[in-house]
């Protein structure tokens, strides 16, 4: 849900910079405009003559400020960036051993994983997420660990049951695999 918010706000306000960009390109070429803008001739400038003497003996200011804005804008790219980048992997490329090949979905693979990873001894709950390129997947599997789970011992069967199914499933020479463990954490209880 917030990700989605996230991108129609990021859509709505690229729309308006948009809009008022052009609207400040058509009255520089001598376009009609509203008569609302502010700046209707071509000669009408953004910061007047006495605005942009103001800090003229400052030799700082100007370094300043195009340094921040310079800083803005690449704080914005990498932001943008961030929000086309996918945290998990759509797909995955299974070679089917006949030279074509076939599409399997990354949620598929990470349900199972997940619920093979659930079925071993001493795991209340787990999670798996691919990531990386569809030829050579990573998973991050989070484990939350009954308290009388060895921490050792969930992991080894992990690696070799769970992410060795999947890894052979796929047909993928290699699933490297970040696992991340948490032991469930009990309320005290009052007995009366």
């Amino acid at each position: 849900m917030l990700r989605t918010v996230n991108r129609v706000l990021t859509g709505l306000a690229g729309l308006a910079l948009t809009a008022v960009g052009g609207a400040v390109l058509a009255a520089g070429a001598g376009l009609s405009v509203p008569s609302w803008w502010p700046w209707t001739d071509t000669g009408d400038v953004l910061l007047s003559r006495a605005r942009r003497e103001r800090w003229h003996d400052h030799g700082w200011w100007w370094p300043t400020v195009i340094a921040a804005l310079a800083v803005l804008v690449l704080l914005t790219l990498w932001w943008l960036l961030a929000q086309l980048r996918r945290a998990r992997l759509a797909e995955v490329l299974v070679d089917s051993g006949d030279g074509e090949g076939a599409l399997l979905r990354g949620r598929a693979l990470e349900t199972v994983l997940a619920d093979e990873a659930e079925a071993l001894p001493g795991v209340a709950r787990a999670r798996a997420t691919l990531h990386g390129r569809r030829t050579t997947p990573a998973a991050r599997v989070a484990l939350l660990l009954e308290p009388h789970a060895a921490p050792a011992d969930a992991l080894s069967r992990l690696t070799a049951e769970s992410l060795a199914h999947a890894r052979d499933s796929a047909g993928l020479a290699a699933l490297p695999a970040e696992v991340r463990m948490r032991a469930v954490k009990h309320r005290a209880h009052r007995v009366t």
